[in-house]
């Protein structure tokens, strides 16, 4: 986590490109992406996905990564990887990403973009490897030893945005140690070799995080989130079987009572209401008119999505050529870029 300090320097940066983006929305170049470890969530999509929808409408160059490679940072295996990709495509076109306007491509397609790594290896150290809190918290959430890949996690982040001169990428509070690695690469390599590289800034999110059906953050791993892909009776077991609390009365408490507020956050966001007034129009109705509110509110929602979902899933054709169209123009764009990095190098031959 940044110290305060940073973090009111980052917030105002962010607060100033935000400011920028409505009138120069032509000047920024977006790069976020995911790790294919199982399917999109409602965390995902609130938290990310619409964003990037609304930066792509509103003109800014966009581009997504699916990580493919950083999966294997703390995992042992690559199974269902191939099935996670073409799903996480087809939640991202069901979405509103046009492929068009919006760049979808894979880590392992690219070597152009890994091959920066080598110099950008160069321009950290150890010391600055080791303290990024990120790193640290996710080597100890999966309880691996901490491998050279998720070591230079945040170089390889950097290699993303960078190679195609991104110079917005969408935050939370938790990723801004990523975004300084990030600026500090840039700007090193810059000042060491020859302008290459923008100056990247962290665009903090503005929207609530979307806790789990248990009040917990959202993870597929807790068996607390709704998946983009289930289907509206899927979704309705899966809410009728969360956990609540004995109290019949209905409140929004997060902290003495993680499950019901939970319940209620969620269907806040899905109906655009205070999940407060929810709680009181629910009253004494209990877990049973609780959760029956929150199972209409988020399959009302999401019902146009999971349609459009299901047209996309019928052509896998149409999403192979998606995919296999943004791989292209990737490596078109990091063989550019490579380029210039050699030539600032002096290692053209």
């Amino acid at each position: 986590m940044p110290n305060e300090g940073s973090y009111e320097a980052a917030k105002r940066r962010s607060d100033e490109v935000h400011a920028d983006l409505l009138v120069n929305p032509g000047a920024y170049t977006m790069l976020t992406g995911d790790r294919p470890t199982g399917r999109l969530h409602l965390g995902h999509y609130f938290g990310t996905l619409v964003d990037r929808v609304r930066l792509q409408e509103m003109g800014v160059r966009t581009n997504i990564i699916i990580a493919d490679y950083q999966v294997i940072t703390d995992r042992d295996t690559t199974e269902h990887i191939r099935d996670n990709v073409y799903n996480m495509v087809i939640d991202y076109l069901a979405c509103g990403v046009d492929p068009a306007r919006t760049m979808i491509f894979t880590h392992s397609a690219v070597p152009e973009l890994n091959q920066l790594m080598l110099p950008f290896l160069s321009l950290v150290t150890e010391a600055e490897m080791e303290r990024n809190p990120t790193v640290k918290a996710e080597q100890e959430a999966s309880g691996h030893a901490l491998t050279g890949l998720l070591l230079t996690y945040p170089v390889h982040q950097a290699c993303d945005i960078l190679f195609c001169k991104g110079n917005i990428v969408p935050v939370g509070r938790d990723q801004l140690p990523h975004i300084e690695i990030t600026s500090k690469i840039a700007r090193r390599f810059n000042e060491r070799y020859g302008r290459v590289f923008p100056e990247v800034t962290g665009l903090l999110t503005s929207t609530p995080l979307l806790p789990g059906l248990d009040g917990r953050k959202m993870s597929k791993s807790y068996g607390n989130a709704i998946a983009i892909s289930m289907t509206a009776e899927e979704t309705a077991r899966l809410i009728k079987k969360s956990k609540s609390d004995s109290e019949r009365m209905i409140t929004f408490d997060p902290e003495s009572r993680p499950e019901v507020s939970g319940l209620l956050t969620t269907a806040g966001i899905c109906t655009g209401r205070d999940p407060r007034e929810i709680a009181e129009e629910i009253g004494m109705g209990g877990a049973g008119q609780l959760k029956k509110y929150v199972t209409e509110a988020v399959n009302g929602y999401f019902a146009p999505i999971r349609e459009r979902r299901a047209e996309i899933e019928k052509d896998m054709g149409y999403v192979a050529d998606v995919l296999h169209e943004g791989n292209r123009r990737a490596r078109e764009i990091a063989a550019a870029t490579l380029d210039e990095v050699r030539e600032a190098m002096g290692m053209v031959y």
